[in-house]
């Protein structure tokens, strides 16, 4: 077998392997992001918003402390 032939045997049993690992990682990623969105992406729904606007409110704005 020539270096060239080789070389080519060598080039097609990576890129197959290659092929095959980008096809596990997307699939996992997909059934990752399938199960994100089955749980909302973590968000919590049932409380509803627990936004204050009084917290963040801006205080003594304009006051003078003369």
């Amino acid at each position: 077998m020539t270096p060239s032939e080789s070389a080519e045997v060598e080039a097609k049993k990576t890129f197959e392997g290659f092929i095959k690992w980008v096809e596990v990682s997307f699939y996992w990623i997909m059934a990752i992001l399938v199960i994100l969105a089955w749980c909302n992406f973590g968000a919590d729904t049932e409380t509803g918003s627990q936004y204050n606007g009084a917290v963040y409110a801006p205080k003594n704005i304009g006051k003078s402390y003369d």
